[in-house]
């Protein structure tokens, strides 16, 4: 099977928020959605790589903050394609109660206190929900791949490994300045909000030892083994959970 071309598609300048398209023969992959009103921004990639919204054969939703899930219903009726989500994060997919938000520093706090990461989206329940430990093969939409259940980031996050050894992995990782991406994008950062960093460096630990060896995230990257190890020491030297 063809290995996958990885294309971010930039949501925000500088890599701050990202979605990414994984093309293959047989059309692409979208993991992630970007916030509410994205689909001009998804579309115009899909364009550039001669393809259109109805070229799109998947979704996946890595976890349920707005900056991910934020235009998946609107890119559902756009292209057919069904969604992947998991069923952790399901009260907030279908709007039934609010996020909460476990800040990881300064900016996290004022990042919270702006009222944009408790931004609403279109309510939506992924066709395809995972549970518990699932595993969702990718082959029958033309990627080698598996979606696999990494919580950590949210209860519900989740993540891909590619068979090309790439991982897709949502916001278990930043990298940069403030909401990631900025500049000094080769060094590792927690995201603004973690429920459990204890969880995600036990998540990034079991993708390096499934022979990941380059991290696609939701903000900045992509980041390579050293840099992943790295974070994986500094997550472990933190308190199990972080404050509200």
């Amino acid at each position: 099977m063809q290995i996958p071309k990885i294309v971010r598609v930039p949501v925000l300048p500088f890599g701050m928020v990202n979605c990414h398209l994984l093309i293959g023969a047989q059309g692409a992959i979208l993991v992630d959605s970007g916030v509410p009103g994205s689909e001009p921004k998804v579309e115009r990639v899909l364009k550039r790589n001669n393809l259109s919204f109805s070229d799109l054969k998947l979704i996946v939703i890595t976890h349920a903050h707005t900056d991910h899930a934020g235009s998946a219903a609107r890119l559902r009726t756009l292209s057919g394609a069904p969604i992947v989500g998991h069923i952790a994060d399901l009260p907030y997919y279908v709007q039934e109660k609010p996020m909460t938000f476990c800040t990881t520093g300064p900016f996290g706090r004022f990042f919270v206190g702006t009222g944009l990461p408790s931004q609403p989206y279109e309510a939506f329940t992924p066709d395809i929900l995972l549970k518990d430990e699932d595993q969702f093969d990718l082959r029958p939409y033309g990627i080698e791949g598996t979606v696999h259940h990494t919580p950590g980031h949210t209860a519900g996050s989740i993540s891909i490994h590619l068979a090309n050894k790439e991982a897709m992995v949502g916001d278990l990782i930043a990298s940069g300045i403030l909401l990631g991406g900025i500049v000094l994008v080769d060094r590792p950062t927690r995201p603004p909000f973690e429920d459990d960093p204890h969880a995600v460096a036990a998540q990034l630990e079991n993708l390096l030892q499934a022979g990941m060896e380059r991290f696609h995230m939701g903000h900045g990257g992509p980041l390579k083994v050293a840099a992943v190890k790295e974070h994986i020491i500094s997550l472990r030297a933190l308190p199990a959970r972080t404050a509200k």
